[in-house]
């Protein structure tokens, strides 16, 4: 009798939509992969989390090591400083910045804003994983459209797919893991048809290792769209991914809404002034800018003598092929960990036979392609 009470307990606990999700999985520790294979930790190489092969800056370090000796003390809940740092660079008001226990959390406090059950959430196949979780986590519904046969945002069929019960698009560029990159006219051409009821999230992640010829003004689109969000994060290029931070800009009328349901202290000192100082290091993001490039050639002149296919990454990583099993990704992922060599199979996105390579140090890039070309025998 206590047993079926208890069991009946547990069927009720938790609302269905929120029990179906499956977590988010992350990329493998090194301590984790060192433990279950019985490696050396210091000779293992992770290219699996799109982490900045540099590390933090020496700016935040410093600015972060000064806030430390405050932290018996609640951080600043609206993050003056930052905030201000941030409007500044981007001439744009205060009140349209919101920070963010990293980038994903912009995202989701945005699905919350916006979104419940018996409403509908667009995205493409193969973008980030967040976007479905963030729509379950909701009750809403996800309406996942198919990529483009280049593995990149169908946007004329995305838009095909907006109904009265849509309330929330979202858009990454570039797209995680795909690497792929929307042209600004293309984005433009979308939100010019977008119904006004339907709010845009632009998921910039990556917009700092864009090329020159790429980069455009996302900022005007947030000026001219009342139901535009840009979201952006500080964890890839500024190197602070340990620390959780991220920020939108949006009108007040979105801003406000993630305000209303956002923690109150959801960034912490540390990271507070750590943005603050990586943000004003032009030095440091050049050089990762410049280290990303030339890790992508690196990686991308090796896939091609090995003779594997491989989507052209706009990120700082590479998707490539490794093999024409349906489980390929899976069985060469493991042999990599074997091998000390930590990268992100796709299989969860709907690419199984493809791996994802963050762009790492010269050495460790090396490290990664002699690895494979052992394993396929290349």
């Amino acid at each position: 009798m206590a047993k079926d009470v208890r069991q009946s307990a547990e069927q009720l606990i938790g609302l269905k939509h929120v029990r179906d999700i499956a977590p988010y999985v992350g990329g493998k520790p090194i301590s984790e992969v060192a433990r279950e294979f019985g490696l050396d930790e210091s000779k293992i190489v992770k290219l699996a989390s799109n982490e900045n092969p540099l590390g933090m800056p020496e700016s935040a370090k410093k600015a972060m090591a000064k806030a430390a000796e405050d932290l018996g003390r609640y951080p600043d809940s609206n993050g003056f400083e930052l905030k201000n740092a941030l409007a500044t660079k981007l001439n744009v008001p205060v009140e349209w910045i919101t920070l963010g226990n990293g980038s994903n959390d912009i995202l989701e406090l945005t699905a919350r804003a916006v979104a419940q059950e018996g409403d509908e959430v667009v995205f493409s196949k193969h973008a980030f994983a967040v976007y479905p979780l963030a729509t379950q986590a909701v009750g809403a519904k996800a309406i996942e459209v198919a990529a483009t046969a280049d593995f990149g945002h169908d946007l004329p069929a995305m838009l095909k797919a907006i109904t009265a019960k849509t309330r929330l698009v979202f858009v990454a560029n570039p797209n995680n893991p795909t690497g792929t990159f929307l042209k600004a006219s293309e984005i433009e051409a979308f939100l010019q048809k977008v119904p006004e009821h339907v709010v845009v999230v632009i998921d910039e992640a990556y917009n700092e290792f864009l090329t020159p010829e790429q980069q455009y003004d996302a900022i005007a689109w947030v000026r001219r769209y009342p139901n535009v969000i840009v979201s952006r994060s500080f964890s890839k290029a500024y190197g602070l991914a340990g620390l959780r931070i991220g920020y939108g800009i949006a009108q007040n009328n979105i801003t406000d809404l993630l305000n209303r349901i956002r923690q109150p202290f959801n960034v912490n000192s540390l990271a507070q002034a750590a943005a603050i100082a990586a943000l004003a290091d032009s030095a440091f993001l050049k050089k990762c800018y410049d280290l990303n490039c030339a890790g992508y050639a690196q990686l991308t002149k090796a896939f091609d003598l090995m003779g594997l296919s491989y989507i052209p990454s706009s990120g700082n990583f590479v998707l490539v092929k490794v093999g024409e099993e349906p489980n390929a990704g899976a069985k060469v992922n493991l042999e990599l960990l074997k091998a000390g060599v930590i990268v992100r199979p796709v299989g969860n996105y709907g690419l199984p036979q493809w791996l994802r390579i963050s762009i790492g140090l010269p050495e460790e890039n090396q490290i990664f392609i002699d690895a494979l070309k052992k394993i396929l025998g290349r």
